[in-house]
């Protein structure tokens, strides 16, 4: 199916061929007809690509913060890899969207084939949207004026903030598209309104939909406007949906507003606020959040769960449904918005447009008729790169999120692999690194990767919950598995692993089975390891951790998907424990900083080896972004180490050992996969045995339930 997406390195807009998504639970599978360009977020998205770094840099201020922090931190060099391979990502463009539901996914009711829906899908044929985030098209609603239902939810939850009531005045500064539409929805709740702008051609379209305005371009005091407008009262409110760095149109509004008015912020302006402009009238401001309650909120977009009606009368779907209806009723008009028109083939022009000096307003994208008798899922094919020959190491890979996309599969291709097919549910990333990576094929769907015999190898770097089924599966169907940290999110799954493994021994098709433990590969560890054997007496070990602040709402702090920070992170500093003192676990004792959260991410775990060494583990999540991310400290034998966050290690004591230090930080993520890949093309060992990958998964299970 063909996608639009935009490059943030360099503002190139692309229509590439990629995987059509899979159904998933709690969403739709949605057969576009129409999208919708947003004429502010989008363009702002190719101009911020298209800007140099200097650019890129002014206009994200904290962003440029934290990458000096990294800098400080991880280093020059690892920084710069860490920026690219960000901006290297590709962006799916668009949410606006309206198409024919195709596929209805478990959980999901009030939809069914061959529903007319709108969405915030992006510029494709085929999109995968929540339902939370879908509405029923009214049969009175063309499609046409459909597709603008997004963007006018945007304005109608800025009109839900400002609480406008029948005969007051209000005014829309800047009369783009949502200020259009949001123009309307005042006119149609019973209010007078006041549209202003600096384009001549914007300001006659508001005109005839029946809008007064004043031109910001020739007129010297709008405010005494504002005024007469309000019968000398000033106005009741102001919601202000330009799109501007100046805090000019806050203060503007401040002036033209009656005591306690209201202004609501749709748009991006400034915000340097002069108290002396709120203060005497006790003005009210809010900013307004994109369509409503519930966005970015991934319980109820992402799981479903909606709020209920009577504490919460308007969500994201019901400000949909608010717009569809008003739609029906004639009181929302959209044709005289639409400027342009493009076939999704040609979306690259429609791009020229947003960027262009031509005056545009609604560009509409359409698709052909044909996309929706032949909703496939098929595989999309790249050109191979090296021929697959016998006793060759042959993978397909599971998951292109962040840290396989920048990390995992990138040291992947260093290794002599065979990269030949790359699977996830979306194909915006797999085609993309599919591509670049010298994969063979891609595909949202996962049974080729268990299906075909050329694949022997998996790598599987998914969401935590479904590692141990994907680790089971790909050992029933007789491959060696390399499956990211954590192995498993509970004793049952661990017992499943060990009984998938022993299975594969029992049919006399032994498989390597492998977690990426990376930090015990990192060359300083190594160098460590090598330092410590020559010590006999128990060591001590303290691990600092400072793993920073996520969101409590983010995957991983869900018990379910994520199974928390202790079962997702700090198992790795466990392992690196273990592969130092090479003695196995005999003890261990946690303690968690006293917060409510459901999965604690400040935790001290202490670990007793079976040679009386002990280790210490303080993961914190309370510390400042500024400090090293991780240090390890080892005293044994009157002798200390200690290793500064893969940069630097320093020795007190050691016979002909000081100091060693890297050019650039590494974790050891490209030695372990170098290593796996080494033994399953040998026939050697495992690189870490299976009952110390067990060992440290029954610990850190252990351990996060106390």
């Amino acid at each position: 199916m063909k996608q639009v997406l935009q490059s943030l390195a360099t503002g190139q807009t692309e229509i590439q061929e990629i995987p059509a998504p899979v159904l998933q639970a709690g969403k739709l599978l949605i057969c576009t007809q129409v999208s919708l360009v947003s004429a502010g977020t989008e363009r702002m998205l190719v101009e911020f690509g298209q800007a140099n770094w200097l650019d890129k840099a002014r206009q994200q201020p904290d962003k440029v913060r934290q990458v000096l922090d990294k800098v400080r931190t991880d280093g020059l060099l690892t920084t710069l890899d860490a920026v690219q391979s960000k901006l290297d990502q590709p962006l799916p463009l668009g949410y606006c969207n309206v198409g024919t539901v195709i596929e209805v996914g478990d959980g999901v009711t009030g939809f069914q084939v061959g529903d007319r829906v709108v969405s915030n899908g992006p510029h494709a044929e085929i999109v995968s949207v929540p339902a939370n985030l879908c509405a029923l098209i009214p049969t009175a609603v063309k499609d046409d004026a459909a597709v603008f239902t997004v963007v006018a939810a945007i304005g109608l939850q800025g009109l839900r903030l400002a609480q406008p009531t029948l005969g007051e005045c209000f005014v829309v500064t800047g009369l783009g598209l949502i200020g259009l539409l949001t123009a309307q929805l005042l006119k149609a709740q019973g209010c007078r309104v006041l549209g202003l702008d600096f384009a001549a051609d914007k300001l006659t379209l508001a005109q005839k939909l029946g809008i007064e305005t004043v031109n910001l371009a020739t007129v010297s005091d709008p405010i005494a406007i504002a005024t007469e407008f309000s019968r000398g009262a000033g106005v009741d409110g102001v919601l202000i949906t330009a799109a501007t760095q100046s805090s000019a149109p806050v203060h503007q509004a401040a002036q033209m507003c009656r005591q306690r008015g209201r202004i609501v912020l749709v748009g991006v302006t400034g915000l340097e606020l002069s108290r002396a402009d709120f203060y005497t009238k006790e003005l009210s401001f809010q900013v307004s959040c994109s369509y409503g309650p519930g966005r970015y909120d991934p319980n109820y977009e992402q799981k479903g769960q909606d709020y209920p009606l009577g504490f919460v009368r308007w969500t994201e779907q019901r400000n949909f449904t608010a717009v569809l209806d008003t739609l029906a009723s004639g009181q929302l008009q959209t044709e005289p918005l639409i400027t342009h028109r493009f076939p999704i083939d040609q979306a690259d022009q429609a791009y020229g447009v947003l960027t262009g000096d031509r005056p545009y307003l609604g560009i509409l994208l359409n698709y052909p008729t044909a996309a929706a008798t032949t909703p496939t899922l098929s595989l999309q094919s790249v050109p191979a790169v090296t021929p697959v020959g016998p006793g060759q190491v042959v993978v397909g890979c599971i998951g292109a999120g962040n840290y396989a996309s920048r990390v995992l599969l990138p040291a992947l291709a260093k290794t002599a692999a065979v990269r030949h097919t790359l699977a996830a549910t979306s194909g915006v990333n797999i085609t993309h690194y599919g591509r670049k990576l010298g994969f063979q094929q891609v595909t949202t769907e996962l049974d080729p990767v268990f299906a075909d015999s050329a694949i022997n190898t998996v790598v599987i770097a998914t969401r935590h919950d479904s590692h141990a089924e994907l680790v089971c599966r790909a050992l029933a169907a007789g491959k060696h598995v390399f499956v990211e940290k954590p192995l498993a999110l509970s004793e049952a799954e661990l017992a499943q692993i060990h009984q998938a493994y022993q299975g594969a021994i029992a049919r006399e098709q032994p498989r390597q089975l492998m977690v990426g433990f990376n930090r015990r590969f990192a060359p300083l560890v190594q160098s460590m390891h090598r330092l410590l054997q020559t010590v006999t007496t128990p060591k001590a070990l303290i691990m600092t951790v400072n793993a920073g602040a996520i969101p409590a709402d983010h995957w991983t702090q869900d018990p379910v998907i994520g199974g928390g920070r202790m079962v997702g992170e700090a198992c790795h500093f466990v392992d690196l424990l273990r592969f130092l003192t090479g003695q196995p676990i005999k003890g261990w004792h946690s303690t968690a900083l006293a917060d409510s959260k459901p999965c604690p991410d400040s935790v001290t775990l202490s670990l007793d080896f079976a040679d009386g060494s002990i280790g210490t583990i303080h993961y914190l999540a309370n510390g400042a972004k500024s400090f090293p991310k991780e240090r390890l400290e080892v005293f044994c034998g009157d002798r200390i180490l200690q290793l500064d966050n893969y940069r630097s290690l320093r020795g007190w004591g050691w016979p002909q050992f000081q100091h060693q230090r890297q050019r650039r930080q590494d974790k050891g993520q490209r030695a372990c996969l170098a290593a796996f890949v080494s033994a399953i093309a040998t026939g050697t060992a495992t690189p870490i045995p299976l009952d110390e990958l067990m060992e440290v998964s029954h610990v850190i299970l252990a351990a996060a339930q106390r």
